[in-house]
């Protein structure tokens, strides 16, 4: 009797450590995981629950069947053209075969590791082999858009309401044709890499073009071409609106000189009247008593000159009649 308590006892602390040690694991949503014994693959679990091991025997390998995503390093590439730019490339993967994988990889870092040589070099070998317009652009539809860059040189002027209208013609720029674009370039990557990824338990689902930008020499050379662009036009402008400057000015001056010569002709006909009639003034003046007008001349004409006289040698003259008579003898 003793002795079967003491069997019971030992039963009982053994089970109470199996199941403090766990004999359960459970999977969460979204997990797969592979069970190994002494360094075998004895199953694959990829439902979620609880599930059972063999404590201190079976070892259990967690993995995510979530999308992982797959981020390089921004590398330097020369495109066909010969040009230098900066490629970042990401992509999405996900684990497939649990039993593959840990066989061929184990860990998440080193599957990681394999996809940052394959990748890496397939995206230089893709981008070297095309334009760059072929990456940074998806399709033609630029050339098809309505937007246009004025051309200023090319004006039309109106008179509209008394007011001169402006009228700017424009034409549109046609950018380069691509055939692929950045769209096929990432489905060719993602083909080359499939086919040249192992099989390591694992799917590239997609590659994508995160950013490309211009290596800094590169950058240069295409800021001082849009700044050479962009002082064109406005040279462009400035001529423009110079010619039209001089051209108001003419316009101005024309209408200055007409009006000075409509303003001289009507002056010269003013004072033509005016000497008119003060002739006939005069004339009736003269005929109605001719010593007044004659002692009139002589007084307005010693006022106009003496004044300018330095000196006087003699007034025994006709001319100062008036000085000594009224009478002007």
């Amino acid at each position: 009797m003793k002795n079967t308590s003491v069997v019971i006892l030992v039963v009982f602390i053994v089970l109470m450590v199996l199941l403090l040690v766990g004999p359960f694991y459970t999977l969460d949503e979204g997990e797969q995981a592979v069970v190994i014994r002494f360094g075998e693959i004895i199953r694959e679990e990829t439902s979620a629950g609880l599930k059972i091991k063999i404590p201190f025997i079976d070892n259990v390998e967690r993995y995510s069947k979530k999308i992982l995503s797959w981020d390089g390093e921004p590398q330097r590439v020369q495109t066909k053209e010969n040009q230098f730019i900066w490629v970042d490339v990401t992509a999405r993967w996900r684990i497939v075969n649990p039993r593959r994988f840990y066989a061929a990889v184990t860990t998440v870092r080193s599957a990681v590791a394999r996809l940052d040589d394959i990748l890496d070099s397939v995206v230089r070998t893709t981008v070297a082999d095309n334009y760059l317009r072929e990456a940074v652009r998806n399709s033609n539809i630029i050339n098809d858009s309505k937007k246009v860059d004025i051309v200023p040189e090319v004006v039309v002027e109106a008179e509209t309401a008394g007011e001169m209208a402006l009228q700017f013609t424009s034409e549109q720029v046609k950018q380069e044709t691509i055939q692929k674009g950045r769209k096929q370039l990432s489905e060719t990557i993602l083909q080359q890499v499939t086919q040249n990824l192992p099989d390591i338990g694992i799917e590239v689902i997609d590659v994508i073009f995160r950013q490309i930008r211009y290596s800094d020499d590169l950058t240069n050379a295409v800021y001082s071409r849009m700044i050479k662009d962009r002082n064109q036009i406005a040279q462009r402008f400035r001529s423009y609106g110079e010619g039209q400057k001089l051209n108001l000015l003419g316009q101005t001056e024309q209408e200055k000189l007409s009006i000075l010569s409509r303003a001289r002709a009507e002056a010269e006909t003013i004072r033509g009247n005016a000497d008119a009639q003060a002739a006939q003034i005069y004339s009736r003046a003269y005929n109605a008593d001719p010593e007044f007008y004659q002692f009139w001349r002589a007084i307005e004409s010693y006022r106009l000159t003496l004044p300018k006289f330095n000196k006087t040698l003699t007034t025994d003259m006709n001319y100062f009649n008036f000085l000594y008579s009224p009478a002007g003898r």
